[in-house]
Protein backbone atom coordinates (compact mmCIF):
# COMPACT_ATOMS: atom_id res chain seq x y z
CA UNK A 1 0.00 0.00 0.00
CA UNK A 2 1.52 3.33 -0.85
CA UNK A 3 -0.14 6.58 0.62
CA UNK A 4 0.42 9.79 -1.65
CA UNK A 5 -0.07 13.55 0.29
CA UNK A 6 0.15 15.45 -2.99
CA UNK A 7 0.54 19.14 -1.53
CA UNK A 8 3.74 18.09 0.78
CA UNK A 9 6.77 20.07 0.03
CA UNK A 10 9.07 18.01 -2.23
CA UNK A 11 12.88 18.02 -1.61
CA UNK A 12 14.50 15.22 -3.49
CA UNK A 13 11.96 14.44 -6.61
CA UNK A 14 10.04 16.24 -9.12
CA UNK A 15 6.35 15.96 -9.61
CA UNK A 16 4.49 14.91 -12.42
CA UNK A 17 1.36 17.05 -13.22
CA UNK A 18 -1.29 15.93 -15.37
CA UNK A 19 -2.73 18.70 -17.04
CA UNK A 20 -6.23 18.79 -19.00
CA UNK A 21 -6.24 21.04 -21.85
CA UNK A 22 -9.45 22.81 -23.87
CA UNK A 23 -11.26 20.24 -25.96
CA UNK A 24 -11.89 23.13 -28.49
CA UNK A 25 -13.13 26.21 -26.91
CA UNK A 26 -9.27 27.81 -25.60
CA UNK A 27 -11.47 29.90 -22.86
CA UNK A 28 -12.08 26.75 -21.27
CA UNK A 29 -8.54 26.37 -19.67
CA UNK A 30 -7.89 27.11 -16.12
CA UNK A 31 -6.38 29.38 -14.04
CA UNK A 32 -4.67 26.90 -12.36
CA UNK A 33 -3.68 24.85 -15.77
CA UNK A 34 -1.64 28.06 -17.37
CA UNK A 35 0.14 28.89 -14.22
CA UNK A 36 1.27 24.75 -13.80
CA UNK A 37 2.42 24.79 -17.80
CA UNK A 38 4.58 28.15 -16.79
CA UNK A 39 6.15 27.17 -13.60
CA UNK A 40 6.97 23.22 -14.43
CA UNK A 41 10.44 22.88 -15.97
CA UNK A 42 9.31 20.25 -19.12
CA UNK A 43 6.15 19.54 -20.55
CA UNK A 44 5.48 16.20 -22.36
CA UNK A 45 2.84 16.42 -24.80
CA UNK A 46 1.31 14.30 -27.20
CA UNK A 47 1.68 16.67 -30.39
CA UNK A 48 4.15 19.36 -29.91
CA UNK A 49 3.06 21.39 -32.99
CA UNK A 50 -0.56 21.34 -31.30
CA UNK A 51 0.43 22.36 -27.82
CA UNK A 52 2.93 25.07 -29.02
CA UNK A 53 -0.54 27.09 -30.37
CA UNK A 54 -1.84 26.58 -27.16
CA UNK A 55 1.13 27.91 -24.96
CA UNK A 56 1.75 30.85 -27.63
CA UNK A 57 -1.32 31.90 -27.22
CA UNK A 58 -1.54 32.22 -23.65
CA UNK A 59 2.08 33.23 -23.91
CA UNK A 60 3.69 30.26 -22.18
CA UNK A 61 7.54 29.74 -23.07
CA UNK A 62 7.95 26.25 -21.43
CA UNK A 63 10.22 24.02 -23.12
CA UNK A 64 8.13 21.26 -24.99
CA UNK A 65 9.03 17.69 -25.20
CA UNK A 66 7.08 14.94 -27.16
CA UNK A 67 5.13 11.79 -25.44
CA UNK A 68 2.97 10.08 -28.11
CA UNK A 69 2.07 6.08 -28.53
CA UNK A 70 4.88 5.50 -30.73
CA UNK A 71 8.26 7.17 -28.46
CA UNK A 72 6.36 6.24 -25.19
CA UNK A 73 8.78 3.30 -24.17
CA UNK A 74 11.89 5.80 -25.05
CA UNK A 75 10.70 8.68 -23.64
CA UNK A 76 9.38 7.20 -20.19
CA UNK A 77 13.36 6.42 -18.63
CA UNK A 78 14.29 10.17 -20.36
CA UNK A 79 11.44 11.44 -18.17
CA UNK A 80 11.69 9.30 -15.16
CA UNK A 81 15.41 10.56 -14.63
CA UNK A 82 13.88 14.11 -15.07
CA UNK A 83 11.71 13.57 -12.48
CA UNK A 84 14.14 12.03 -9.87
CA UNK A 85 16.52 14.87 -10.35
CA UNK A 86 13.93 17.09 -9.01
CA UNK A 87 12.29 18.90 -12.10
CA UNK A 88 8.82 19.57 -12.20
CA UNK A 89 6.76 17.68 -15.71
CA UNK A 90 3.62 18.76 -16.90
CA UNK A 91 1.62 15.83 -19.02
CA UNK A 92 -0.81 17.30 -21.79
CA UNK A 93 -2.46 15.61 -24.41
CA UNK A 94 -3.77 17.15 -27.80
CA UNK A 95 -6.90 17.44 -25.99
CA UNK A 96 -9.00 16.52 -22.60
CA UNK A 97 -7.26 15.00 -20.32
CA UNK A 98 -4.02 13.13 -20.32
CA UNK A 99 -4.35 9.29 -19.87
CA UNK A 100 -7.81 9.00 -21.33
CA UNK A 101 -7.97 7.10 -24.48
CA UNK A 102 -4.05 8.34 -25.22
CA UNK A 103 -0.73 6.98 -23.75
CA UNK A 104 -0.28 9.33 -20.93
CA UNK A 105 -1.27 6.07 -18.72
CA UNK A 106 2.28 4.49 -18.85
CA UNK A 107 4.08 7.16 -17.49
CA UNK A 108 1.55 7.82 -15.07
CA UNK A 109 2.02 3.80 -13.85
CA UNK A 110 5.62 4.66 -14.27
CA UNK A 111 5.64 7.60 -11.86
CA UNK A 112 3.25 6.44 -9.02
CA UNK A 113 5.34 2.90 -9.56
CA UNK A 114 8.33 4.70 -8.80
CA UNK A 115 7.23 6.64 -5.68
CA UNK A 116 7.19 10.27 -7.47
CA UNK A 117 4.11 12.22 -6.95
CA UNK A 118 1.26 12.42 -9.79
CA UNK A 119 -1.10 15.41 -9.38
CA UNK A 120 -3.99 15.39 -11.66
CA UNK A 121 -5.51 19.13 -11.95
CA UNK A 122 -9.93 19.06 -13.25
CA UNK A 123 -10.30 20.11 -16.70
CA UNK A 124 -12.21 19.69 -20.10
CA UNK A 125 -13.35 16.07 -20.76
CA UNK A 126 -15.19 15.46 -24.11
CA UNK A 127 -16.75 12.22 -22.55
CA UNK A 128 -18.43 13.75 -19.57
CA UNK A 129 -20.06 16.86 -21.71
CA UNK A 130 -20.98 14.68 -24.00
CA UNK A 131 -23.18 12.68 -21.54
CA UNK A 132 -24.36 15.54 -19.56
CA UNK A 133 -25.82 17.09 -22.63
CA UNK A 134 -27.64 13.95 -23.88
CA UNK A 135 -30.16 13.53 -22.04
CA UNK A 136 -29.36 9.79 -20.95
CA UNK A 137 -28.72 8.59 -17.38
CA UNK A 138 -26.45 9.70 -15.70
CA UNK A 139 -26.25 7.96 -12.42
CA UNK A 140 -24.28 4.74 -14.17
CA UNK A 141 -22.41 5.18 -16.92
CA UNK A 142 -19.46 2.80 -18.89
CA UNK A 143 -16.47 4.51 -20.86
CA UNK A 144 -15.22 2.33 -23.09
CA UNK A 145 -13.81 4.85 -25.73
CA UNK A 146 -12.66 4.01 -29.25
CA UNK A 147 -14.11 0.29 -30.13
CA UNK A 148 -11.98 -2.04 -31.89
CA UNK A 149 -10.88 -1.39 -35.81
CA UNK A 150 -11.57 -5.09 -37.10
CA UNK A 151 -15.13 -6.53 -37.51
CA UNK A 152 -14.56 -9.39 -35.43
CA UNK A 153 -13.26 -7.80 -32.45
CA UNK A 154 -15.63 -4.83 -32.79
CA UNK A 155 -18.38 -7.11 -32.75
CA UNK A 156 -16.97 -9.14 -30.04
CA UNK A 157 -16.47 -6.10 -27.30
CA UNK A 158 -20.36 -4.94 -28.09
CA UNK A 159 -20.91 -8.77 -27.56
CA UNK A 160 -19.75 -7.96 -24.12
CA UNK A 161 -21.35 -4.83 -23.39
CA UNK A 162 -24.48 -5.84 -24.58
CA UNK A 163 -25.87 -6.63 -21.15
CA UNK A 164 -25.18 -3.76 -19.53
CA UNK A 165 -27.51 -1.57 -17.99
CA UNK A 166 -25.58 1.57 -17.67
CA UNK A 167 -25.28 4.14 -20.23
CA UNK A 168 -22.00 3.74 -22.32
CA UNK A 169 -19.91 5.77 -23.66
CA UNK A 170 -17.99 5.64 -26.51
CA UNK A 171 -15.29 8.03 -28.72
CA UNK A 172 -15.46 7.47 -32.89
CA UNK A 173 -13.63 8.97 -35.75
CA UNK A 174 -15.73 10.70 -38.72
CA UNK A 175 -15.04 8.03 -41.47
CA UNK A 176 -15.70 4.88 -39.06
CA UNK A 177 -18.95 6.34 -37.25
CA UNK A 178 -21.67 5.05 -39.79
CA UNK A 179 -19.73 1.70 -39.16
CA UNK A 180 -19.72 1.66 -35.97
CA UNK A 181 -23.48 3.13 -35.84
CA UNK A 182 -24.77 -0.01 -37.70
CA UNK A 183 -22.84 -2.64 -35.66
CA UNK A 184 -24.24 -0.95 -32.60
CA UNK A 185 -27.56 -1.09 -34.27
CA UNK A 186 -26.89 -4.93 -34.79
CA UNK A 187 -25.92 -5.95 -31.70
CA UNK A 188 -27.97 -3.32 -29.21
CA UNK A 189 -31.13 -2.94 -31.36
CA UNK A 190 -32.56 0.36 -31.54
CA UNK A 191 -31.85 2.07 -27.87
CA UNK A 192 -31.41 5.93 -27.74
CA UNK A 193 -28.60 7.15 -28.49
CA UNK A 194 -26.54 10.75 -28.24
CA UNK A 195 -24.33 11.80 -30.72
CA UNK A 196 -21.98 14.82 -30.10
CA UNK A 197 -19.04 16.39 -32.28
CA UNK A 198 -17.42 19.71 -32.16
CA UNK A 199 -18.02 19.92 -28.65
CA UNK A 200 -17.04 23.37 -27.13
CA UNK A 201 -16.42 24.69 -30.42
CA UNK A 202 -18.65 26.97 -32.60
CA UNK A 203 -20.14 24.33 -34.19
CA UNK A 204 -20.99 22.20 -32.06
CA UNK A 205 -23.67 19.75 -32.53
CA UNK A 206 -25.43 17.02 -30.37
CA UNK A 207 -27.74 14.53 -32.22
CA UNK A 208 -30.56 13.05 -30.17
CA UNK A 209 -32.48 9.79 -30.83
CA UNK A 210 -32.71 6.02 -31.67
CA UNK A 211 -30.30 4.12 -33.33
CA UNK A 212 -32.44 3.86 -36.71
CA UNK A 213 -32.83 7.58 -36.93
CA UNK A 214 -29.42 8.42 -36.39
CA UNK A 215 -28.05 5.69 -38.51
CA UNK A 216 -30.15 7.26 -41.58
CA UNK A 217 -28.93 11.03 -40.28
CA UNK A 218 -25.36 9.88 -40.41
CA UNK A 219 -25.48 8.07 -43.87
CA UNK A 220 -27.11 11.14 -44.90
CA UNK A 221 -24.14 13.22 -43.59
CA UNK A 222 -20.72 14.65 -44.66
CA UNK A 223 -19.19 13.73 -41.25
CA UNK A 224 -16.71 15.63 -39.91
CA UNK A 225 -14.94 16.29 -36.29
CA UNK A 226 -14.46 13.82 -33.85
CA UNK A 227 -17.73 12.13 -32.20
CA UNK A 228 -18.61 11.32 -28.74
CA UNK A 229 -21.27 8.44 -28.19
CA UNK A 230 -23.35 7.90 -25.94
CA UNK A 231 -25.75 4.79 -25.79
CA UNK A 232 -28.66 3.80 -23.58
CA UNK A 233 -28.28 0.59 -21.32
CA UNK A 234 -29.99 -2.19 -21.46
CA UNK A 235 -33.42 -1.74 -19.52
CA UNK A 236 -35.09 -4.91 -20.73
CA UNK A 237 -36.12 -7.00 -17.66
CA UNK A 238 -33.44 -10.30 -17.70
CA UNK A 239 -36.31 -12.69 -18.26
CA UNK A 240 -38.46 -11.30 -21.19
CA UNK A 241 -35.02 -10.17 -22.97
CA UNK A 242 -34.77 -10.66 -26.65
CA UNK A 243 -31.76 -11.96 -27.56
CA UNK A 244 -30.15 -10.56 -30.74
CA UNK A 245 -29.99 -13.77 -32.64
CA UNK A 246 -34.21 -14.83 -31.73
CA UNK A 247 -35.16 -13.96 -35.23
CA UNK A 248 -32.87 -15.23 -37.27
CA UNK A 249 -32.97 -19.10 -38.05
CA UNK A 250 -30.38 -21.81 -36.76
CA UNK A 251 -28.20 -21.47 -39.69
CA UNK A 252 -27.92 -18.11 -39.87
CA UNK A 253 -26.83 -18.07 -36.18
CA UNK A 254 -23.86 -20.79 -36.47
CA UNK A 255 -22.91 -19.29 -39.56
CA UNK A 256 -22.62 -15.50 -38.21
CA UNK A 257 -20.05 -17.16 -35.58
CA UNK A 258 -17.77 -19.41 -38.50
CA UNK A 259 -17.82 -16.17 -40.17
CA UNK A 260 -17.08 -13.41 -37.28
CA UNK A 261 -15.39 -15.14 -34.94
CA UNK A 262 -13.69 -17.49 -37.04
CA UNK A 263 -15.19 -20.75 -35.35
CA UNK A 264 -15.02 -24.13 -37.05
CA UNK A 265 -18.62 -25.82 -37.47
CA UNK A 266 -18.14 -27.72 -34.82
CA UNK A 267 -17.67 -25.14 -31.88
CA UNK A 268 -20.02 -22.64 -33.53
CA UNK A 269 -22.59 -25.72 -33.13
CA UNK A 270 -21.48 -25.78 -29.35
CA UNK A 271 -21.33 -21.97 -28.78
CA UNK A 272 -25.13 -21.58 -30.33
CA UNK A 273 -26.63 -24.25 -28.45
CA UNK A 274 -25.25 -23.15 -25.12
CA UNK A 275 -26.88 -19.75 -25.80
CA UNK A 276 -30.27 -21.16 -27.18
CA UNK A 277 -30.05 -23.71 -24.10
CA UNK A 278 -30.34 -27.02 -26.63
CA UNK A 279 -28.92 -29.43 -26.78
CA UNK A 280 -25.69 -30.02 -29.37
CA UNK A 281 -27.34 -32.74 -31.59
CA UNK A 282 -30.92 -30.51 -32.25
CA UNK A 283 -28.53 -27.54 -33.42
CA UNK A 284 -26.24 -29.65 -35.38
CA UNK A 285 -29.44 -31.39 -36.89
CA UNK A 286 -30.97 -28.20 -37.79
CA UNK A 287 -28.22 -26.36 -38.90
CA UNK A 288 -26.90 -29.36 -41.63
CA UNK A 289 -31.06 -29.57 -42.91
CA UNK A 290 -31.62 -25.93 -43.41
Amino acid sequence: MKTQSSFQTQTTTGTLYIVPTPIGNLEDITIRAMNTLKEVELIAAEDTRNTKKLLNHFTIDTPLISYHEHNKQMRESKLMDLLYEGKDIALVSDAGMPGISDPGFDIIKAAIDGDITVVVLPGANAALCALVGSGLPTTEFYFYGFLPRKKKEKIEALDKLRPMQATILFYESPHRLVETLQALYEQFGDRSISVARELSKRFEEYIRGSLEEVLAWANETNLKGEFCLVVEGNNADPTEQEQWWDNISIKQHVEHYMEVEQLRSKDAIKKVAEERKQQKRYIYQAYHVE
